[in-house]
């Protein structure tokens, strides 16, 4: 278990994203984790990293760009930020908490196994690190009220409870000014894949490209019923807290796989 509560006071924070040491989100995180401690550090990719997933850079030298004091900007994805942070930057004290976000766009059901937002998170928690990913849900104008709003309260929140030292959290925000949030949630893993869509460019020479985005699904609000999954608490335009745990063994599947092998 990891310790609570966790003094935040005295906390070494590590905020982190996969977007951009540069962009609106992880500016705002920053904010709210200076609200807690003096001792806050930025390592973040220095361009966009959306969608790399759980990805490192084998083999691949990259440079870190000191962009002011104790912001560090990598050129390499969110885990490459993280195991720097922990093992290079940050190692005479490794840090108290990771957060990282705020993430435009949704991290919901499955589909956090493809998010760099999630994956930091999910480095973080393989070193011994409590960490939180954030992300609001929806498209592009993003709404940060809510996260501004609430994102404090669910930190300390989370940390003064004990969780489980291969568990991650998982916070969703829904796209909507903070007045309109219904609630906050602990929920758990729902299902609900993203449509990829792949679009075929074919130029003057023939050469033929692929482009990939994808299609966000619509949750439809069920106002009023307690939402169990993360998609049920956006479809109700309420915040939700999932922990995410890294064993992603089947109980089931082994017990049975061990009466035909064994």
């Amino acid at each position: 278990m990891f310790d609570a509560p966790l003094d935040l006071k005295n906390a070494r924070i590590l905020v982190t994203n996969d977007d951009g040491v540069e962009t609106p989100g992880i500016e705002l995180l920053e904010k709210i984790a200076r609200g807690f401690s003096d001792d806050v550090w930025v390592v973040a990719p220095r361009w966009d990293n959306t969608g790399a997933g759980h990805s490192i850079s084998f083999h691949t030298p990259f440079q870190v760009e000191e962009i002011a004091p104790r912001h560090f900007a990598v050129h390499g994805t969110p885990t490459d930020c993280v195991l720097l942070a922990c093992k290079e930057l940050l190692a005479d004290k490794k840090p108290t908490l990771l957060l990282s976000g705020v993430n435009p766009g949704p991290n919901l059901a499955e589909n956090v196994t493809y998010s760099g937002t999630i994956s930091a998170a999910f480095e973080g928690t393989l070193l011994g690190v409590p960490s939180i990913a954030f992300s609001v849900h929806g498209t592009s104008p993003y709404c940060w009220e809510a996260p501004a709003r609430f994102t404090a309260d669910i930190i300390r929140k989370a940390v003064s409870v004990p969780w489980p030292k291969d568990v991650l959290i998982n916070v969703n925000f829904p796209n909507v000014p903070a007045a309109e949030i219904t609630g906050i949630f602990a929920t758990r893993q729902g299902r609900s894949k993203l449509e990829q869509r792949i679009t075929r460019e074919e130029d003057a020479d023939g050469k033929v490209t692929y482009r990939m985005d994808w299609i966000l699904p619509n949750f439809s609000r069920n106002v009023g019923v307690v939402p169990e999954t993360d998609i049920e608490a956006i479809g109700n335009n309420a915040v939700s807290v999932c922990p995410l745990n890294l064993d992603f063994t089947d109980k089931t599947l082994i017990e049975n796989l061990k009466r035909v092998l064994d």
